[in-house]
């Protein structure tokens, strides 16, 4: 067992990536399997992959139209749980909203492609276009939150606003003290130091 926290850090960052990895991949086979009909004309099927998408079909992954891309979905999430945002000062709440909306509407509402009569590969690559477009957009509510949290949590008592650090308020008498009148803000308040 390591002991060392740079080796713990970088096997959750490796961990963090197959999570992400395992969620595009899952991604993709629900593409392949939802649109197997133009893969099929592009000329992107094999009896291996068919037999593989068979066996992954028992699976119950295909079992319901949303249920692999729930899964994704869940798995992008989980990626982004242990994700280091870097400080950004002019991010908010009502963006983070936005984006995480828009993908997740952009995500879910594009098999409403598949009701449109055009033909199988329009659909398909106007299908995968979006549900793609809606997983980079939840992929980037998450970093923007992680942000968000970040400069929520690293807020310190000292120098915020441009406020000087706490100071002693006791009179300390001994031999070496000297004790000037001072005043300093702190936390929006100007204390008067005697």
């Amino acid at each position: 067992m390591s002991t060392g926290t740079g080796e713990n850090e970088h096997g959750l960052v490796k961990i963090l990536d197959f999570t992400r990895f395992a969620a595009i991949a899952i991604l993709l086979l629900h593409f392949y399997y939802y649109c197997y009909k133009a893969f099929e004309d592009w000329q992107l099927t094999t009896t291996i992959t068919s037999r593989l998408l068979q066996n992954i079909y028992r699976t119950g992954l295909f079992s319901n139209f949303n249920r692999s891309k729930l899964i994704a979905l869940g798995l992008l999430v989980i990626s982004l749980i242990g994700a280091k945002g870097r400080k950004d000062e002019n991010l908010n709440n009502k963006t983070v909203v936005i984006w995480l909306l828009t993908g997740l509407i952009l995500y879910f509402l594009s098999s409403v492609l598949f009701d449109f009569n055009a033909s199988v590969k329009t659909i398909a690559i106007a299908y995968m276009t979006i549900s793609i477009a809606g997983f980079l957009f939840v992929l980037s509510a998450g970093a923007m939150l992680s942000r968000l949290i970040k400069v929520r949590l690293s807020k310190d008592i000292f120098n915020e606003l441009n406020e000087s650090f706490p100071q002693e308020e006791r009179i300390i008498e001994n031999e070496f003290s000297i004790n000037l009148p001072a005043q300093y803000k702190l936390k929006k308040n100007k204390k008067k130091l005697d």
